[in-house]
């Protein structure tokens, strides 16, 4: 959406969630991620919106640099707001806790510091009674590494994680692992790994065969209507 967008697109967004709950009942729980891809003014109209389709949660309403807004336009919703992954350090994750502005927190270990600077950071949500839901659309390292985290946090609440996701296109998570069922997921559930270290054993002879290839992976440079650059 553009900074002050037309309301036919806040209508689009409601409907494609009304859709979405429609098809899978009360029951299932439904995660929105705005991504930041929201400005202020119009986040705000957007956010209460939803609220007659009950969201699991609402991620990043707002970019993060936008975070200090989110007691102005989310305050009062009766759903949860999660946001988290792009703040590296536990001293943002404070001053976001501090204020009260989020109810789940998402901190990503490939970022924050690691499983010690995570726990760190999962300990003051804790404190301050706000879930943890770990960003993890990576690979099988720092998901082993975030489901050991979950497993000594009391406010683990949900994990992500990217198998079978529409970016993994020639080769996805389990690949690069020698044994696949240590990250088995049965009935929506993963059990915490029990092998040494995280709990998985990485097949060295793939992530070389894989490194050949390479990336070069790049934001996508999205433009509105106008030509204006839209946020990613």
């Amino acid at each position: 959406m553009a900074i002050v967008d037309s309301h036919r697109k806040i209508d689009e967004a409601v409907a494609r969630v009304a859709e979405a709950r429609a098809a899978v009942g009360p029951d299932v729980g439904i995660a929105i991620d705005f991504h930041g891809r929201v400005h202020r003014p119009m986040a705000k109209s957007l956010l209460r919106e939803l609220e007659e389709y009950h969201p699991m949660f609402v991620e990043e309403p707002v970019l993060p640099e936008h975070l200090p807004c989110l007691k102005q336009i989310a305050g009062n919703l009766g759903y949860p707001i999660a946001t988290g992954e792009r703040l590296h350090t536990r001293y943002q994750f404070r001053d976001l806790l501090a204020d009260g502005m989020v109810d789940i927190i998402q901190p990503d270990l490939s970022h924050c510091g690691g499983i010690s600077e995570g726990l760190k950071i999962a300990t003051l949500a804790s404190a301050h009674d706000v879930a943890l839901a770990p960003h993890c659309p990576l690979g099988p390292l720092t998901l082993a590494a975030s489901l050991q985290l979950d497993a000594v946090c009391h406010n683990a609440f949900i994990q992500e994680q990217s198998m079978g996701i529409h970016y993994n296109r020639d080769n996805d998570v389990l690949d690069y692992l020698v044994d696949k069922s240590a990250l088995k997921i049965e009935d929506g559930f993963i059990a915490i790994p029990r092998g040494p270290g995280l709990g998985v054993e990485i097949d060295e002879a793939y992530v070389e065969e894989r490194s050949r290839v390479g990336h070069r992976w790049r934001n996508p440079v999205w433009l509105h209507e106008d030509g204006s650059i839209a946020e990613w």
